[in-house]
């Protein structure tokens, strides 16, 4: 009988104990706590994501080159939706009920239960009149954000757009980014996404029964606030970006100018370019579209994308290579007939220059000399044999940053072009040496660079033997962070003694009555350079100049090339000059305004690409033969044997 009263006991202590359990958790749940209150009371609460501002960009001197504006977002939750005047709602937001019934039956695909965007980026204007009103139609909200504005409409390559995200985006985000979020797609918009977005916000607003905002649920004690993007100073200078946009109006081609002593970008030129507030706001579609009508493919970033031979502009490089090695030194000198001959194949040179040495070869230059050296280079005894030789000589070129990424903070740059000695065994079998390649000592054949790689190897002899890797954005954030791969030197493995040699050369080229660049003079500063006319089969020659200044204690180092423009030192070299005279003295002088004002109306475009005729099938002995085909491009749609610029679509 123990037993059993004992066992009662028991039983009675563990209904009491679940009882308590039970009015405990109620009390806890009605009173303690206001989380399954939201929860329970969630029709009349809703989570209202604040989206933080993106952070500013600006130039080197703090100038912002893009700002935020506010717009705001029309949402809906279908399923709150009743009855109202459709008609009056598509007069307040400019839409017609065609597009009315898109947009609602995309966010009731999307889900009947969460909110979705309705229409986009409405004004401050249509909100105001929308907000009054809004209480007329149930299931819809504004929720604010910021869009870019970008005051002074330059620097659209370097700034990229920011666009919606796609479904791929909000799969590789791990949870970061939802349906209607915008993301960077190109430029530094991209290349530096996760510090600009910032981070989104969490506002819990209650909502009558008329669907009037009656403020955040428990004065915002549950809300979380938007944290704003970081800010970047980039390293562009506004006024000479601004500068060489104008003078490229008109025209294809690049302009890169870089600080030696830093590696930052003064100047990224891409032409023909575009207005990057073409790319905001509710017509950036249709706007997209109609750029990318454009012939001379607005959207190639050519300061990174672009292939172009570097012509005269290599010489000085192969000169510091042959330094190096030893097989020249500043007074070994070659006899110039105007030609240079190995083999069956002839290098023209624009003088018969006689006996010359170095400094006055890479003035005057004189192709035949590049080629001597060259030769000297591969035949060294030192080697197995050419093919041996080839490849160290590769190798030593590929160290000033041709063939390879210079790893620029921005997405999409391209390598260049310059093969091993692989390749030309391969394309040659084991029969050929130095005259086979001969076109390389000058910068041509199976040679291309980007205009970077020709600015940066500008920034390495300025420096005399090293560069610090070329970069767009200087510091980040408050603190003014800089990355350090910004500040690491790299060095190219040529003594520094060498470089004076080659840069009397480059001074002279400028300064001397003889030489190829008296264009680019600039007044009571030693500017030292190198002008290259490259071989364009489709058409006119490119212009292109290489330089840097003052020739002591350099402060920048620039490239130019305007495509089918002739000789380097009718466009490029005095657009070079300017662009440096800009930046060293702060201003042009008078005298060369009327110059300056001329080059700008300049228009140097290609001839528009020819309509493709079919041509009639003919039955003829012909027919049997096989075609030859032949690669056209795409500007022109003439056959070419070897591209010489070749640009990403």
């Amino acid at each position: 009988m123990d037993n059993l009263f004992g066992r009662k006991y028991v039983i009675q202590g563990l209904f009491i104990a679940i009882a308590l359990i039970l009015l405990g958790t109620l009390f806890y749940v009605q009173v303690a706590t206001d989380k399954y209150f939201i929860s329970a009371e969630s029709n009349v609460l809703r989570k209202i994501y604040t989206f933080p501002a993106r952070g500013v960009i600006f130039d080197r001197n703090e100038k912002p080159l893009a700002q935020n504006e506010a717009v705001y977002d029309l949402m809906v939750i279908p399923n709150q939706v009743k009855h109202f005047d459709t008609v009056a709602l598509c007069r307040m937001i400019d839409i017609d009920m065609k597009r009315f019934k898109r947009n609602f039956n995309k966010a009731a695909s999307q889900s009947r239960y969460q909110p979705s965007i309705f229409e986009r980026q409405l004004s401050v204007q249509v909100y105001a009149t929308l907000s009054e009103r809004l209480s007329r139609f149930p299931g819809f909200f504004v929720q604010s954000r910021t869009i870019r504005h970008y005051p002074d409409s330059v620097a659209a390559h370097f700034l990229g757009y920011i666009k919606e995200v796609s479904s791929l985006d909000i799969q590789n985000s791990e949870g970061y980014y939802r349906s209607g979020d915008y993301i960077g797609k190109s430029g530094v918009e991209k290349s530096y996404e996760t510090l600009l977005r910032g981070e989104r916000g969490v506002v819990n607003m209650m909502y009558d029964a008329r669907n009037v905002p009656k403020g955040s649920y428990a004065e915002g004690r549950f809300d979380t606030a938007a944290v704003s993007g970081d800010r970047l100073i980039s390293s562009l200078d506004l006024k000479l970006q601004k500068l060489g946009e104008e003078l490229m109006r008109n025209k294809v081609g690049s302009i890169v100018a870089i600080e030696p002593g830093s590696g930052e970008i003064l100047a990224f030129i891409s032409s023909p370019s575009y207005d990057p507030n073409l790319m905001v706001g509710r017509n950036q579609g249709n706007n997209y579209m109609e750029l990318l009508k454009d012939p001379n493919r607005v959207f190639n970033i050519r300061p990174i994308q672009g292939y172009y031979s570097p012509g005269s502009a290599f010489k000085p490089l192969d000169a510091l290579i042959g330094l190096q090695e030893g097989v020249i030194d500043p007074n070994t000198t070659f006899n110039c007939p105007g030609y240079f001959r190995v083999g069956n194949h002839t290098v023209k040179c624009e003088h018969v220059d006689g006996n010359i040495a170095l400094r006055k070869g890479l003035a005057r230059s004189c192709n035949t000399y590049a080629c001597y050296v060259f030769q000297k280079l591969l035949m060294q005894r030192k080697y197995a044999n050419q093919r041996v030789a080839y490849d160290d000589w590769q190798k030593k070129v590929r160290k000033f940053g041709l063939g390879e990424k210079l790893g620029i903070d921005l997405p999409s740059e391209r390598n260049g072009r310059l093969y091993d000695a692989a390749y030309y065994s391969g394309k040659y079998s084991k029969y050929w040496n130095h005259g086979t390649v001969i076109s390389l000592a000058i910068g041509q054949g199976e040679m291309d660079a980007t205009p970077l790689q020709m600015a940066n190897i500008m920034a390495i002899i300025a420096n005399r033997g090293y560069y610090i890797k070329p970069h767009l954005v200087k510091a980040i954030g408050k603190n003014n962070v800089i990355k350090k791969e910004y500040v690491k030197k790299n060095y190219v493995d040529v003594d520094a003694i060498h470089f004076e040699p080659v840069i009397d050369g480059m001074q002279d080229a400028v300064n001397a009555p003889w030489g190829t660049a008296i264009q680019s003079r600039i007044e009571g500063i030693i500017m030292c350079g190198k002008t290259g006319t490259v071989q364009n089969p489709r058409g006119k020659n490119h212009s292109v100049f290489i330089g840097f200044a003052p020739r002591d204690n350099p402060k920048i180092a620039i490239a130019v090339i305007v495509e089918n423009a002739g000789y380097g030192s009718t466009y490029a070299a005095p657009m070079a000059s300017y662009i440096a005279e800009q930046y060293l003295k702060g201003t042009l002088p008078k005298n060369k305004l009327a110059q300056i004002e001329w080059m700008k109306k300049q228009v140097i475009l290609p001839a528009p690409p020819k309509p493709k005729v079919k041509p009639k099938a003919k039955l003829t002995d012909s027919a049997a033969k096989p075609a030859v085909t032949t690669q056209d491009h795409p500007a022109t749609n003439q056959p070419i044997s070897k591209p010489i610029i070749q640009l990403t679509p």
